[in-house]
């Protein structure tokens, strides 16, 4: 599944959804629970909770696993982790160069040894 900055960013701009995300976040969470406490938090349908619960998985956030009848709820690390590397990309924008940046730093320094090594003796130096 091709996560989506877009479907992350706006799963992440309701505060139902972010409640949802810190419940699941505690520890997995069957359906009834996160309705249950999303309730108690707020006034809102267990459908609507369902449809929360659908954005969240859609945009790779939370996943879903079966348990008998019921269904259990988790944080997915990997949704969490590309909203961190964009957010990260704009705290330091250049990190994305350093690694090339760093091979090209080594090829100068090895082309500058290589020309150093190569260099014949200049006239009126002995040997």
């Amino acid at each position: 599944m091709t996560l989506s900055r877009e479907k992350i960013f706006e799963a992440l701009g309701d505060p139902v959804r972010r409640y949802i995300l810190e419940l699941v976040a505690a520890d997995e969470q069957t359906a009834g629970a996160i309705v249950a406490a999303v309730q108690q938090h707020t006034r809102i349908s267990q459908s609507g909770v369902s449809q929360h619960l659908k954005v969240l998985r859609d945009a790779g956030l939370v996943s879903v696993r079966a348990d008998g009848t019921r269904r259990l709820y988790a944080l997915d690390s990997a949704g969490v982790a590309a909203a961190q590397h964009w957010l990260a990309g704009l705290v330091d924008p250049l990190a994305q160069f350093a690694q090339p940046l760093d091979a090209l730093a080594t090829e100068v320094a090895r082309g500058q040894r290589a020309r150093k090594v190569a260099k014949p003796g200049r006239v009126g130096e002995s040997a």
